[in-house]
């Protein structure tokens, strides 16, 4: 599968009708590079024209901010900003909640204004307008999934009811878990958590999320969140249930059931 760059785009006078902005998980992580090419295939196989920007896409700067390096933020995000207004970008999509809430709600204020829409928000629309044209026999079909939400798409953005739409669109059985919506847990990662030293307590954040997902009975914890899919995996193994309990993106559960 090709996926362009806005550069190549560029040099040929055309223009995309997204940027699909993959995010640094996205792009190094292991485990979340799957649902970054789970989302390119989806957009290939709907015939959606995008392009990321490769090599000159940066960090957001979302996790300095939050451990409160501002001038380290606003270095990072007058750079993409000033990348993204040289391509006359208008509508970012992002499979990443982090990068969804900042450049959505906080570059606005340093001149990046763009219609920013996270990807469980646009496989919803994808699957209202019909474009997006399901297996019936799919796999998910009668299955037990149990939804995260995460903090930066839910009680930061209020959007709950898109993802759980995408997997109703799966003809799976959605197993709530006693904490949800609004009165979700934080899998322990938001905050630039995740890459700090562990605090004094007795309990770990995402094995506590974790075994409240697993109480609910399902066999799969579905996500939208590269940093939540982390948390949630070491979780499950924590709890020795990583061969009957499987984590995945709303993103691959989608292009896994699609017809091909």
């Amino acid at each position: 599968m090709f996926v362009p760059t806005m550069a190549e785009m560029k040099s040929k006078d055309e223009a995309p009708e997204i940027l699909f902005w993959v995010g640094c998980a996205g792009s190094f992580d292991q485990r979340a590079q799957k649902i970054t090419k789970s989302l390119a295939l989806i957009l290939e196989k709907v015939g959606i024209k995008y392009a990321i920007l490769g090599k000159e896409e940066m960090c957001t700067g979302d996790p300095a901010r939050r451990a409160g390096n501002e001038f380290m933020f606003q270095m990072m995000a007058y750079q993409n900003i000033q990348t993204l207004n040289g391509y006359g970008i208008k509508k970012i999509v992002t499979a990443c909640p982090h990068c969804f809430n900042i450049l959505k709600n906080e570059y606005p204020q340093l001149g990046g204004n763009y219609e920013v829409v996270h990807h469980a928000v646009f496989l919803q629309q994808l699957i209202d307008d019909g474009k997006i044209k399901l297996n019936e026999e799919g796999i998910y079909k009668g299955k037990k999934i149990t939804y995260h939400d995460s903090c930066y798409l839910g009680r930061a953005n209020g959007i709950y009811e898109a993802p759980r739409k995408v997997l109703e669109a799966l003809d799976a059985e959605l197993v709530e878990m006693k904490r949800c919506k609004s009165n979700g847990l934080c899998c322990g990662a938001g905050g630039a958590q995740m890459f700090k030293e562990e605090e004094k307590g007795d309990t770990r954040i995402n094995t506590a999320r974790a075994n409240e997902a697993i109480q609910t009975g399902a066999t799969i914890i579905a996500s939208n969140c590269p940093f939540c899919m982390t948390m949630l995996t070491d979780g499950v193994k924590v709890n020795e249930k990583e061969d009957e309990v499987k984590v995945l993106d709303i993103a691959e559960l989608m292009a896994q059931s699609m017809i091909n």
